[in-house]
């Protein structure tokens, strides 16, 4: 018989998934940042090799959704584990090697794109519509929690053992991941409970009639969706908030992470191994405002003090119009105090907004939560081979102009762009995004 315990071991394992995932994404900026200096790489094919990653993320993220759907989120996210824990220990460092790390990163964000999908549908299978805010938040907190650990430690594991052992770290990682999901985590007992939703499950995945078939399997559940609603999904106003949210929030944080490394050493002359723990926080900051969306929202929806629509369109515009402020203001600050506080502040309230727009998906379309994950993260991909390459190929610009990479004229757009959009997407999200259930 399911118990509490065990739905929140799901949501434990699934944190733990994206924290190390994002360990791997923050270390690989890392070290090949340092590797690439080191063999003197410009600024426009650095950009390049770490918008690659983006590109293969960018293919998977519907085809993980559809996975996840057809064959269960459980077995598709641990696949995913270990295709890219794979790639991560038998690839060389080697910034000469073009070829060999764009494959390599191509691979990556391939398996990697089957992962957030994957999650959202095992989350909607295991928790009920009054814990989604908080468990949501709690799992992609892990992103946060992750990006913190990898600033925290890997530039000193860098500086001792080398940027090789960063994948090497990253692989052993995954690998030990992958042997805990694989002995711990399990498909909802619907054999046993088949309408059990107070106890945890979504009612959403019921069996129900029509063109949704259930069909059960060693005691878990393979859902079999005959017609998943692409039209609908894809000419949806609320989907469409969520999209351009999505883009917004991913253009943001991917921006910093893969240039933030980049902007201490270079635009403030700091060194990240002499920073210690402060180049850690913008990503510490994100891990305690997700947490706390989420218990806010919950909150305020349990007591019914906000309707699930005015919870979302709150913490969504409050997160977003006060990271665009501190993103406009980031250039101005020109000390690591300076610097780091707005960037926490910035990449902190990014993560109270999704609060707003990240879980929304389980609120209008439960039963395809995976699929409406997998089109929104598509676009948030997107921002990320965007961002990434637009900023390498902006500063390489400024480095040819009569400025150099310490100016903060040199800084200014980069950071500007994620703030403009910042304020659109919240507006965005106010016209048109709703709380209420709008996929059957």
């Amino acid at each position: 018989m399911m118990t509490f315990p065990n739905r929140y071991l799901i949501v434990i394992l699934t944190f733990i998934s994206t924290s190390v995932c994002y360990i791997e994404r923050v270390g690989f900026s890392i070290a090949y940042t340092i590797a690439a200096d080191a063999a003197r790489v410009n600024q426009s094919t650095k950009g390049t090799i770490l918008a690659t990653f983006y590109c293969g993320y960018a293919c998977s993220q519907v085809p993980g959704g559809w996975a996840a759907q057809r064959i269960g989120g459980r077995k598709v996210l641990l696949i995913s584990f270990v295709l890219w824990s794979l790639t991560c220990a038998l690839v060389p460092l080697d910034p000469n090697q073009v070829t060999v790390l764009v494959i390599a990163r191509l691979l990556v964000g391939v398996a990697q794109g089957f992962i957030f999908p994957s999650i959202h549908t095992v989350l909607a299978q295991w928790v009920p519509p009054h814990e989604r805010s908080r468990s949501v938040s709690l799992t992609m907190s892990g992103m946060y929690l992750g990006a913190a650990a990898g600033m925290l430690f890997l530039p000193s594991l860098v500086k001792y053992r080398g940027p090789q052992s960063v994948f090497l770290a990253e692989a052993a990682l995954g690998a030990m991941w992958c042997m805990l999901w694989f002995n711990y985590a399990s498909d909802p007992p619907w054999s046993e409970h088949p309408k059990a939703t107070a106890a945890g499950f979504v009612e959403s995945l019921l069996p129900v009639k029509g063109n949704q078939k259930v069909k059960v399997e060693n005691g878990g559940i393979s859902a079999r969706t005959a017609n998943i609603p692409w039209k609908k999904i894809v000419l949806s106003l609320p989907v469409w908030a969520i999209v351009v949210n999505n883009f917004t929030f991913h253009y943001g944080l991917y921006v910093l992470m893969n240039w933030l490394p980049t902007y201490f050493e270079k635009g403030l002359q700091l060194s990240l191994q002499e920073m210690g723990s402060s180049k850690m926080m913008p990503y510490f900051n994100m891990f305690i405002f997700s947490n706390i969306g989420g218990v806010v929202a919950d909150y305020l929806i349990t007591k019914r003090i906000l309707s699930v629509t005015g919870v979302r369109k709150l913490l969504n515009t409050v997160g977003f119009l006060v990271a665009s402020l501190a993103l406009i203001a980031l250039p101005i600050f020109r000390t690591s105090s300076g610097a780091v506080f707005c960037s926490s502040v910035a990449l902190g309230f990014l993560a109270l907004g999704r609060a707003g727009f990240a879980v929304n998906h389980m609120d209008i379309a439960p039963r395809y939560a995976g699929i409406v994950m997998g089109v929104s993260n598509t676009a948030g991909t997107f921002a990320g081979i965007i961002g990434v390459h637009l900023t390498g190929c902006l500063l390489e610009t400024a480095k040819t102009s009569d400025s150099d990479l310490s100016s903060p004229d040199s800084w200014r757009l980069v950071f500007y762009i994620p703030g403009y959009l910042c304020i659109f997407s919240s507006l965005v999200f106010l016209l048109f995004s709703t709380g209420e259930r709008i996929f059957d």
